[in-house]
């Protein structure tokens, strides 16, 4: 029986997906629910799993092509055998012995290669394979060494004197580019900058880490803190929690945080909902289930949709001061920095402490600056002094 796999429904907000990568070809057996094709949105990987097992009998769009929602892209014939097992077994016989199989010790770096390049992004993984790169071999700049597009195409590039290629920008790169001239084009921006000395932070996750793990199953990081203080601020500054709509400005009265998390693909930024509500460990655990969607490529649209204020951190890759840029229709972003040991001044007296630059970029339409700065020195205020913070003060 023939089955027809299809383009899953796609949010309205999303016209259509291209098609990424195949990781079957026709005439591979297939599994229930194994991953048969990835399909790239504007905002997200998509996977497309087999409905059935069975045979893929055929590939009807190829990587590159753009698909839309409930469009065939492959039938699988359910329940058959790939061609090479139909075989009569007497045909089979009939054949000379086959020289068997080299053991596994004498082709370890095609496994190698295989298992290497199956950790790849979907991008990265076409690159190897177009080029026949083993990732394995190559030293990857991502975070925890992870092999990368860009790393691929640098050892593709690698073999002239003054290579060049010219590269598609992928959908998800794309739309970045559109958000990023869209917040350019139509918003007022400002940014404004404070500094927070993080020793009373780092005193308590020092003092009731280990305890906070034990009871909850999940490390104390520096992230909940500057979400839970975000959250606190934009119900005293709600301005700073707006966002334009034409000639009107919309109130929200809930706190949905959307927290910048980098990918081999570009930035995305999942939402924490109703942030306001969140205790620390809840803050802890969103913010880890959805770094690892992000790095399995498991992120949905509903996770990424909305937010009506950024959280950023530049200070992940070292960054010590920057200007993060509106995501519309959000009118602020909050931009974390590097942690630095530098010389303030306590009582009269010079002492080095843990600082980190914080910025508030703004739409000036709908902000004032004196509401911006107020909102900036009282999550400054909330870090340097988190008991008050967990006092809800």
């Amino acid at each position: 029986m023939s089955i027809e796999v299809k383009v899953p429904v796609l949010p309205e907000s999303v016209a259509d997906a291209t098609i990424a990568s195949w990781h079957k070809k026709a005439g591979d057996r297939v599994t229930r629910d194994e991953n048969l094709v990835d399909l790239e949105t504007d905002k997200v990987v998509l996977e497309v799993p087999s409905p059935v097992d069975g045979v893929l009998k055929e590939i009807k769009r190829q990587s590159g092509d753009t698909v839309t929602s409930d469009e065939i892209i492959a039938v699988i014939e359910e329940g058959a055998a790939p061609a090479a097992e139909a075989k009569p077994a007497a045909a089979a016989e009939a054949k000379p012995a086959a020289k068997p199989e080299p053991k596994a010790a004498d082709k370890p770096a095609t496994a190698a290669k295989s298992t290497a390049n199956a950790e790849l992004s979907p991008a990265g993984r076409r690159v190897a394979e177009q080029h026949g790169i083993d990732a394995q071999a190559v030293e990857g700049t991502g975070r925890r060494g992870q092999v990368t597009k860009e790393d691929l195409v640098r050892v593709v590039k690698g073999g002239g004197a003054r290579p060049e290629e010219r590269v598609p920008m992928t959908r998800i790169r794309k739309r970045i580019a559109e958000r990023l001239m869209l917040s350019k084009n139509s918003i007022a921006m400002l940014t404004s900058f404070n500094e927070v000395n993080l020793a009373a932070v780092m005193a308590m996750r020092k003092t009731q880490g280990e305890a906070f793990a034990a009871a909850h199953g999940i490390k104390l990081g520096f992230m909940s803190f500057f979400v839970k203080a975000a959250a606190n601020a934009l119900q005293r500054y709600p301005v700073v929690n707006a966002s334009v709509d034409g000639d009107d400005v919309i109130y929200h009265g809930y706190a949905d945080i959307s927290v910048a998390v980098s990918t081999d693909k570009g930035l995305v930024t999942p939402v924490l909902r109703n942030a306001e509500r969140m205790g620390f460990a809840d803050i802890e655990r969103a913010i880890a289930d959805y770094a690892k969607k992000a790095r399995e490529g498991g992120l949905t649209m509903d996770d990424l949709q909305g937010g009506t204020f950024t959280i950023t951190n530049g200070g992940t890759f070292g960054s010590l001061f920057s200007t993060p840029i509106v995501n519309p229709p959000q009118s602020a972003i909050l931009g974390m920095h590097a942690i630095k040991e530098r010389a303030v001044v306590e009582n009269g007296q010079v002492v080095a402490a843990p600082m980190m630059y914080i910025a508030i970029s703004y739409d000036h339409r709908i902000i004032d600056g004196k509401d911006a700065v107020l909102f900036l020195v009282d999550i400054k205020n909330q870090l340097e002094n988190p008991h008050r913070m967990l006092l809800g003060l």
